[in-house]
């Protein structure tokens, strides 16, 4: 498994300050995509267990509210292990800071069950659709995304959008 880039001070993938991981790799390409350097599933560095700790040391500073999982797909088959083995030992590490995912994988159709879930607070899901872009919405890009409250609809089994 591979990541991009961490963003150590990022104000624009979720609430209040936030280090943010960026996966390498995702099969959607979808069009417009904001971040077309992460699709190659070659590129960028390699992510290990120094690459966790380097993230929790980040994500320690009391002026971090949490941590943006985002790619590329950091749900891909081949990313997903690595991506759960990250947000295990923040939520162990931090369990009062959250973690924010981006995935174009549906909650309810492809991750509700999925371990890394259990440590997620909320989930942008569903696949950037250019042609339902709209620049005002916070926190997604595209009318089709969801933001959801991970473990309250975990809790309610449905679909609980963050509010």
């Amino acid at each position: 498994m591979r990541y991009n880039k961490i963003r150590k001070m990022d104000i624009s993938d979720g609430p209040g300050v936030r280090v943010s991981i960026f996966m390498q790799g995702c099969t959607f390409n979808c069009k417009e995509c904001f971040n077309p350097e992460t699709h190659d599933f070659n590129g960028g560095k390699e992510f290990t267990d120094a690459t966790i700790d380097r993230v929790l040391e980040l994500c320690g500073n009391e002026n971090i509210n949490g941590l943006s999982i985002l790619g590329g797909e950091p749900l891909h088959p081949n990313n997903i292990e690595g991506t759960t083995k990250l947000a295990k030992a923040f939520k162990e590490k931090l369990p009062n800071k959250d973690i924010w995912i981006w995935s174009g994988f549906l909650f309810d159709k492809d991750l509700k069950d999925k371990e890394v879930m259990k440590y997620t607070d909320v989930l942008v899901d569903g696949r950037y659709v250019d042609e339902l872009r709209n620049p005002t919405l916070k926190w997604k890009g595209s009318e089709n995304q969801r933001v959801i409250d991970v473990q309250k609809s975990l809790n309610n089994n449905e679909v609980i959008l963050y509010a």
